[in-house]
């Protein structure tokens, strides 16, 4: 697993973004989080040991672009330098996440085709208002493989009627995280599982954020914690095969 933030800073979009963890770290240090600015781990995928390897060994997954979106406006000069170094680096898998799906088709490379098979594209939908926005977009998109991230997951929601379409390909969902965070509900978790169970597509409970209502109390759990406290709920549900 290696992090590869080519780019740093983004401006927010949609109620997901409200309490963008960005934003965050940022104002720790005084910086303003939504200047869109390229980082000296630019080149990180392409650059070689004194041996000749590269930095980033071969079967790694790469996760992609956390501290901005890779389908931002401000970084239209520099993404077909980083397409060129995804299609070099074909001996890793690089995972990104947007909330500008409907960027995607106007900004992939000219021989993207149906996708690269070592590029995984996860779209967020963290209302029901946004997943029906988002969702249509990203169906319609050529890409080998489909995820859906549910975080910050901050309603009910239904996704069964894009889930029956068959080409997602796993769905997972969290709870907010910082002291301000909004509650997110075990019994929408729950509920998204179902639906994902009845459609027998995957689900993971990612991370309960900073405070999750069960049963009627809200429990403050820890950063720290969030992400066992998600595992230990034992609710993800595997697609074999």
């Amino acid at each position: 697993m290696a992090g590869w933030n080519l780019w740093h800073g983004c401006r927010k979009v949609s109620e997901g973004c409200r309490r963008c963890y960005v934003y965050r770290q940022d104002a720790r240090w005084e910086q303003d989080a939504s200047q869109v600015r390229r980082t000296a781990a630019f080149d990180l995928p392409v650059r070689r040991d004194r041996t000749g390897r590269y930095k980033i060994p071969p079967g790694q997954t790469v996760y992609t672009c956390f501290t901005s979106d890779f389908f931002i406006e401000e970084a239209d000069a520099w993404r077909g330098e980083a397409w060129a170094m995804i299609r070099e680096r074909s001996d890793c898998t690089f995972l990104m996440i947007t909330k500008r799906i409907d960027r995607v088709a106007a900004c992939l490379p000219a021989d993207w085709g149906e996708g690269w098979p070592h590029v995984v594209l996860c779209c967020t939908c963290e209302t029901q208002e946004r997943a029906d926005y988002r969702l249509p977009i990203y169906l319609s998109l050529p890409l080998c493989r489909r995820e859906v991230i549910c975080e910050p997951l901050l309603e009910r929601l239904d996704l069964s009627r894009y889930l029956a379409e068959g080409r997602i390909d796993s769905v997972s969902c969290g709870g907010e995280s910082g002291d301000d965070a909004r509650v997110c509900d075990f019994d929408w978790v729950l509920d998204l599982r179902r639906q994902c169970v009845d459609a027998g597509v995957a689900f993971r409970f990612r991370q309960t954020g900073a405070r999750l209502r069960k049963e009627g109390r809200i429990y403050r759990i820890r950063r720290q914690f969030q992400h066992s406290q998600a595992r230990r709920a034992g609710v993800d549900f595997i697609v074999e095969g």
